[in-house]
C-alpha cells in the first residue's frame, strides 16, 4: 500500500510506544525513536535498533549520544495491506526493536512471536 502520511504513521509509532508496560520504558535509558522512509542500506527492512543494549552497557559509556530506534514508513507499508496491518506491524517492529535494547537477540525475539 501506499506510505502513510507522516505524522499518522508517528502517531501509530506513539501508539505502540504507548502499549510497551511503563515499567520497561522507565528502563528505556537514553533511546530515542525515530521515523524515516527507508533504510539506506537495506531499503527493506522495517525497523532498526543503534546502540549500545543495557546488557553491553558499561560505565565507559557515559555521556554517549543517545541510541536510537529507526522505523521505516515506507519499507512497512511495502508489506502491508492495509492501514490495520500497518498499525499491527509498526506494533511489532516498535516492541522488536526496544527487546534490542533490552539485549534480546533475534532468535529468542521469533520464539516470542515478535521476529
Amino acid at each position: 500500500m501506499r506510505p502513510l502520511p507522516l505524522e499518522e504513521f508517528e502517531d501509530l509509532v506513539a501508539d505502540a510506544l504507548d502499549q510497551v508496560p511503563p515499567e520497561l520504558m522507565a528502563l528505556a535509558d537514553n533511546v530515542v525513536v525515530l521515523v524515516e522512509d527507508r533504510n539506506p542500506d537495506e531499503p527493506s527492512l522495517l525497523g532498526l535498533y543503534e546502540g549500545y543494549a543495557l546488557t553491553e552497557r558499561s560505565w565507559d559509556l557515559s555521556g554517549q549520544l543517545p541510541d536510537r530506534i529507526m522505523v521505516y514508513r515506507a519499507a512497512i507499508c511495502d508489506v502491508c495491506d492495509s492501514a490495520a496491518e500497518v498499525a499491527h506491524e509498526v506494533t511489532v517492529t516498535v516492541v522488536h526493536e526496544i527487546a534490542h535494547h533490552f539485549g534480546i537477540g533475534e532468535e529468542r525475539l521469533h520464539e516470542l512471536g515478535w521476529g
